[in-house]
């Protein structure tokens, strides 16, 4: 698996070269979204009403304070991500809006380090996240994952690929990853393992590790690194907003779903996948997906604990 599981994520990334700086002014889907970043935001979103049956499902320590504290990594655009005001916006931060006001309560979305996101829900800091994590088996011995949109791997190198690099071959080529995703993991634990088998360089350093994904991008850019592993939806915004600096190579691998992050075993996760549910039913879903020009990424339902490995 290699979709950020976001295991971690490109913090206000809307990117562009000045004087030689990656200055930031602003993580998938199962295919690339050649319209991601260019209307991203422009259009309205609906506002839902709230469900009184789903509703009914909030745990009474939840529902007594009104709202969801929900964290978000935003670092991932288009998928979560600071604006040009310091505002935290992004496809994830308007899905977080309408569960929780099909779930008659509103959304406090607080930014968090994205390897400290899954620790602070243990710890009930917050009631749950959407920060493009990938719903994996490992992730739901510990937590619940509510399953809403899919994603895959992207690979990007600099305009004209000067490294000459093969998206299906990364053997000793230098490779900008976020700290934590599953991108991270699958050159540990796959990929390097796979180049020492068949007597080549491994990536160096097991990738070049960051805490933003959007220091990930300027490390390509700034031509650190030879390439980068990312979400594909991230990938692609990633290129255009950094002015086609960038280029896409190859083909988005491990197609997997992403999932709403909550305490294990608790009502909220019913109460969450019948919202989800609900949006997509509602017509809010795609209007949000749209919005931000990830519908490629749109599935049909949501279920509880869906990963497939």
């Amino acid at each position: 698996m290699s979709t950020r599981t976001r295991t971690s994520r490109l913090a206000a990334l809307g990117a562009v070269l000045v004087a030689g700086s990656l200055v930031i002014t602003g993580c998938g889907s199962s295919k690339s979204s050649s319209t991601a970043g260019s209307s991203a935001g422009s259009s309205a979103v609906p506002t839902p009403t709230a469900v009184a049956s789903l509703a009914a499902l909030v745990p009474a320590d939840v529902k007594s304070g009104g709202k969801l504290v929900v964290a978000t990594d935003a670092s991932y655009a288009p998928n979560e991500f600071k604006d040009a005001n310091n505002a935290i916006v992004g496809m994830d931060v308007d899905m977080a809006k309408a569960i929780a006001q099909t779930l008659g309560l509103t959304a406090d979305v607080q930014n968090a380090t994205f390897d400290s996101i899954i620790p602070g829900i243990a710890a009930k800091k917050y009631n749950m996240s959407l920060s493009s994590f990938t719903d994996t088996k490992e992730r739901e011995q510990t937590v619940d994952m509510v399953t809403y949109f899919s994603a895959g791997t992207g690979t990007a190198v600099k305009k004209g690929n000067p490294q000459n690099v093969n998206a299906t071959d990364l053997c000793g080529k230098k490779v900008a990853v976020q700290t934590g995703t599953t991108q991270a993991d699958e050159i540990k634990n796959t990929i390097n393992p796979a180049c020492t088998k068949a007597g080549k360089p491994t990536i160096p350093n097991d990738g070049d590790k960051f805490d933003l994904q959007t220091d990930v991008t300027t490390a390509l850019v700034s031509g650190r690194d030879d390439a980068m592993l990312a979400d594909s939806p991230v990938v692609d915004y990633a290129v255009q907003q950094t002015g086609g600096q960038l280029q896409t190579i190859g083909s988005v691998t491990d197609t997997a779903p992403y999932g709403v992050v909550l305490p294990k075993g608790t009502d909220l996760s019913k109460a969450v996948q019948g919202a989800v549910q609900a949006l997509m039913s509602n017509g809010t879903y795609k209007a949000i997906l749209t919005k931000w020009g990830v519908q490629a990424g749109a599935i049909d339902s949501s279920v509880i604990n869906g990963a497939a490995s």
